[in-house]
This record gives structure tokens, C-alpha cells and sequence, in this order.
């Protein structure tokens, strides 16, 4: 059980760090090069991965919010008896990956609207989602939203393939094709890292037995 939870302690506390340093130190849309292929590149996702929503406004939000609730909740529970029955590390670390980045997402929406002072806000009159300007701070009196309606911050930006074709070529011509184009943060990549580690050792993960 220790090992575990030093796994879900330590990604949260990388997770949660960079994106309180990357909110309070970076404008929104703002970002700088590591190589020209990855980028530091802040941005706010009020949706699910790939910028999906899950329903209009703070009514999906909500619902995303507690979507995430019980998903946290469910793998914390499969986790746990899986842990106290002496489950083999095939099973058990994966998942531990996966709830780590549930954990850190689910952190995000639920308590960075009342944590920070600026933050992308949903605006009925234009039925969209707004961004803000300046830099956020920590600000625990006056929030920029109410307890399960904060924004998810990403950063990592890996633009591999980055072209415009000219207008003279067929079909083609001025079409702007861009991979990978989604900003994601640590809690994504762990989520993503555990479910490759399932599929790595699905063989050995059919001969457990789980709960």
C-alpha cells in the first residue's frame, strides 16, 4: 500500500506544482520553445480531453466535475481491495497511475476556480467560454469561480508536424495541417502511461484475479 500511494503522492505533488507555478507566472496563451517540436504552452480547458465539453456551460461543468468525482472514487476503491488482497504490481501500479491523474484533473475543476483570482469564465449572453488577461494569483477570499466550476491548466504542447501547403497545390492548397495539436499537463500523461502499462502486461493482468 505504501508504494502506491508514494506513486499517487509524488505525481500529484509534480502535477499540482507545475500548474500553480505555470498559472501564476504565465499569461494565458503564453508559452516559450524547448525544441521547436515541444513547447510550454499554457492554456485553460474548461472540457474534457482534446477540448471536448460535457454539456453547455457550468451545468456540463458541474456534471464533468462530479463524472470525475466518482470516477476518482471508484478507482480509489478498486485500488484499495486489490492492494489489501495482495494483488500482483502488474495490476496494481497501473492503476495507481490512472488514479493519480483523476486525482490531479478532478483537483483542477474542482478547487482552482475558488483558489485563483483570474481563470476562463462562461459567459451566458455569448454562450462561450471566456479567457482573461494578466497573470492569476492565489487568492482564497475572492475566487474567479464558485467550488466545481474551475478550468484544468495544460502546458505541454508537442507540435511534431507543423505545415502549410501553398495555395497551388490541389485539393490541398492553403490547408494548415498540425500534430499533435492537443495541450495537456502531467496528470494526462500519467493517465496515458497507465493504460499503456495495461495493455503491456494485459497477459499477465488476465491471470489475476480482481475482486
Amino acid at each position: 500500500m505504501k508504494k502506491n500511494f508514494l506513486i499517487v503522492l509524488s505525481i500529484l505533488l509534480i502535477d499540482q506544482t507545475l500548474k500553480i507555478y505555470i498559472k501564476t507566472h504565465f499569461e494565458l496563451g503564453s508559452g516559450f520553445p524547448i525544441f521547436s517540436f515541444f513547447w510550454i504552452f499554457f492554456v485553460e480547458n474548461p472540457g474534457m480531453v482534446y477540448g471536448v465539453h460535457f454539456g453547455n456551460g457550468y451545468f456540463g461543468k458541474i456534471l464533468l466535475s462530479i463524472l470525475r468525482l466518482f470516477l476518482v472514487l471508484l478507482i480509489s476503491f478498486f485500488l484499495y481491495k486489490n492492494v489489501k488482497k495482495g494483488s500482483s504490481n502488474y495490476l496494481t501500479i497501473p492503476t495507481s497511475f490512472i488514479l493519480s491523474g483523476a486525482i490531479g484533473n478532478f483537483m483542477d475543476s474542482a478547487l482552482y476556480g475558488c483558489l485563483f483570482d483570474k481563470g476562463t469564465i462562461y459567459r451566458e449572453e455569448y454562450q462561450k467560454w471566456i479567457p482573461y488577461l494578466g497573470i492569476s494569483k492565489i487568492n482564497y477570499n475572492s475566487g474567479y469561480a464558485s467550488f466545481m466550476k474551475g478550468c484544468v491548466v495544460d502546458m505541454f504542447y508537442f507540435p511534431i508536424i507543423d505545415i502549410h501547403f501553398p495555395e497551388w497545390i490541389p485539393f490541398f492548397g492553403n490547408f494548415h495541417f498540425q500534430f499533435f495539436k492537443p495541450v495537456f499537463n502531467v496528470s494526462d500523461i500519467s493517465i496515458f502511461f497507465g493504460v499503456i502499462l495495461f495493455l503491456l502486461f494485459k497477459r499477465r493482468i488476465r491471470n489475476i484475479k480482481i475482486l
